[in-house]
């Protein structure tokens, strides 16, 4: 277990510094507000669905493509987003709804849940993972923008207006782009994918440094009640029921260990820069990240004890 833990803290330490990286540059006048939305935008409309583009062309979609698990996975990715925006309904101011729903059910698969499943399972780990995230990036993203732009000052919320704003979304186009040559095994040019990984590789770095330079005491202090609460339904009682339910069904061993690492993933750096695209409360949607990425080192080390323990992994 102890590696476990080194393993989970060797993937969050980064992240946690290039966010305090991110505070660090705004304080020193580095950075500034408009260099921050610029830089959110080039993540939203262009690093972002390079790197989502690139992520699905290069996974297998043959291998390891197992049904019962996909289906499981999106069904317990949907269920919680329903969930969660129902307890938002009851918990958060109307304006704030789609980012607290957002931050308790998008999980950042592709950077912790991944990593964490190829570290315990080798080659089988990463071929499953890899599946699973190329094929719930999608449902992430469709969900995200529904709830964001029903929720989203100033934006329309009849089917029409929801429909466009899925598919003119840059991160679903990288997506669904994907999916037609990564199927056909379409062979792109080697200097094109060099070239755009170049790119995609700007994504996370820029992203939490955003992340950061928008961080202050007083948001925090201001959304710290529904950040907290957020945070929970993303990292204890979500996870707690998905597994749960993945037990019921049946799924055992490095299958089960694998649903609760990407169900129990903190919350995705792109879920801030979705939240700033609407002009939503992005510093709600910080905050969701940060404590979240910090919480994943206890909640991702003792739910694998605990399933250990029980005999289920």
């Amino acid at each position: 277990m102890l590696a476990v833990v080194q393993q989970t803290l060797a993937i969050t330490a980064p992240v946690f510094a290039m966010l305090f990286l991110g505070v660090l540059l705004k304080r020193l006048r580095w950075i500034d507000d408009p260099f921050i939305d610029t830089a959110s935008s080039l993540v939203f409309r262009g690093t972002m669905p390079t790197l989502l583009f690139i992520s699905i062309v290069q996974a297998d979609l043959s291998t390891a493509l197992q049904p019962a698990l996909i289906g499981y996975f999106v069904f317990a990715t949907v269920a919680s987003f329903a969930l969660a925006w129902l307890w938002s309904i009851w918990r958060c101011p109307k304006v704030d709804r789609g980012i607290y729903t957002q931050g308790a059910f998008r999980g950042n698969n592709g950077i912790v849940g991944l990593a964490l499943a190829t570290s315990m399972f080798g080659d089988y780990g990463l071929s499953v993972g890899a599946v699973l995230g190329g094929i719930v990036i999608l449902c992430y993203n469709v969900l995200s923008a529904i709830v964001l732009n029903i929720y989203a000052p100033g934006m329309k919320a009849d089917p029409w207006s929801l429909c466009k704003s899925i598919f003119t979304n840059p991160l679903i186009i990288g997506v669904l782009s994907a999916i037609p040559v990564a199927y056909w095994k379409v062979p792109l040019p080697h200097w094109t994918m060099v070239s755009a990984e170049y790119f995609a590789q700007m994504t996370l770095p820029l992203a939490l440094i955003c992340i950061g330079g928008t961080l202050s005491l007083a948001s925090l202090r201001e959304s710290s009640a529904m950040a907290v609460s957020s945070s929970l339904m993303k990292m204890v009682w979500l996870p707690f029921l998905a597994t749960i339910g993945a037990w019921a069904l049946g799924f055992r061993g490095a299958d089960l260990a694998i649903l609760f690492l990407y169900l129990g993933s903190p919350t995705a750096a792109s879920s801030f820069v979705m939240a700033r695209a609407v002009n939503g409360n992005y510093q709600l949607a910080a905050a969701i990240i940060v404590i979240t990425t910090l919480a994943a080192v206890v909640t991702t080390n003792v739910g694998l004890l605990l399933l250990q323990w029980a005999g289920w992994v």
